[in-house]
C-alpha cells in the first residue's frame, strides 16, 4: 500500500504558479508538470497535460509501459490542438513527470526537466534524465559545472510537451520494496537546493506532509525563484 502527498508554492518571485500536480491513489497516478509560455498559457499547458494523462488511463484497464507512453502522447496532442485554436496560447507547453503503480512495480516517464528521485535506505537516486541543454549538450562537452549553473543556455529544454508532434518520452521501471519513497519534483526545487539538502530532507522521521512543507521551505530560502511542486510517494 502507497502512501503520498503533494503540495505546490509559487514561489518567492514569480506571480502565478504554472505548475501543476496530481495525487491520485486510486488510480495509482502522481504527475508534476511544470509549464512554460506567456500570459498564462503556462497553466494551461500543465493543467492540460496532468488532465489529459489521468483521464486517458482513466478509460483503459491495461497498466503498462505503452500504455502510459501513448497517455503522454495523447496530452502532447491535446495541447497542441489548443494551442492551435487559441493565439493567446501558442507556444505553450510543461514537462512531465509521473509514476504510474502497474503491479509489482512501477513505472516512471519522464518528458523535460522536472525529476523522479528514489530514496532506499540512505541512497537518493535521480531515477530520470533531464531533457535540457545542460544534461544533453554542456556536460557532453565537458563543461565545468560550476560554469553550466550560470551559463546562458542553463534554462533551455531540449523537449517538452506542446512543442511538436514528436515527443521523446523516457519510460523506467522502478522497484518499490517496502520502506522506499520517491519524490517528483519541478525544477523549482532541484534547481536551487542541493540534492544533499533534500536527501536529509527525505530522511527525517516526520510525516510526508512534513517533509514537503520542509522541501518548499527550502526552496524559498534558497531564493524561490520558480514555482515549487513537490509529490512524495511511499511504500
Amino acid at each position: 500500500m502507497f502512501s503520498s502527498y503533494g503540495l505546490s508554492d509559487v514561489g518567492c518571485v514569480r506571480t502565478n504558479n504554472e505548475d501543476s500536480f496530481l495525487v491520485d491513489p486510486e488510480l495509482g497516478l502522481y504527475i508534476v508538470a511544470d509549464g512554460m509560455g506567456g500570459a498564462e498559457a503556462g497553466e494551461v499547458a500543465s493543467q492540460l497535460a496532468v488532465q489529459s494523462v489521468r483521464s486517458f488511463l482513466k478509460s483503459t484497464s491495461i497498466r503498462d509501459a505503452d500504455t502510459l507512453g501513448r497517455a503522454i502522447q495523447h496530452a502532447n496532442q491535446r495541447i497542441l490542438d489548443a494551442a492551435n485554436a487559441d493565439p493567446r496560447l501558442r507556444g505553450m507547453g510543461t514537462t512531465l513527470v509521473c509514476l504510474l503503480e502497474t503491479g509489482p512495480e512501477c513505472i516512471v516517464a519522464n518528458v523535460g526537466d522536472s525529476r523522479a528521485w528514489l530514496l532506499q535506505g540512505e541512497s537518493l537516486v535521480q531515477v530520470t534524465q533531464d531533457q535540457s541543454w545542460v544534461n544533453e549538450v554542456g556536460r557532453p562537452l565537458g563543461i565545468a559545472e560550476e560554469n553550466l549553473r550560470v551559463h546562458p543556455m542553463r534554462h533551455v529544454l531540449t523537449m517538452a510537451l506542446g512543442v511538436g508532434p514528436d515527443v521523446r518520452i523516457q519510460l523506467v521501471p522502478v522497484e518499490l520494496p517496502p520502506g522506499s519513497l520517491v519524490l517528483l519534483s519541478s525544477d523549482g526545487l532541484h534547481g536551487p537546493v542541493p540534492e544533499e539538502e533534500i536527501r536529509e530532507i527525505l530522511l527525517r522521521p516526520i510525516s510526508l506532509e512534513d517533509r514537503a512543507h520542509l522541501l518548499i521551505e527550502a526552496a524559498r530560502e534558497a531564493g524561490g525563484p520558480d514555482n515549487i511542486t513537490v509529490v512524495l510517494i511511499q511504500h
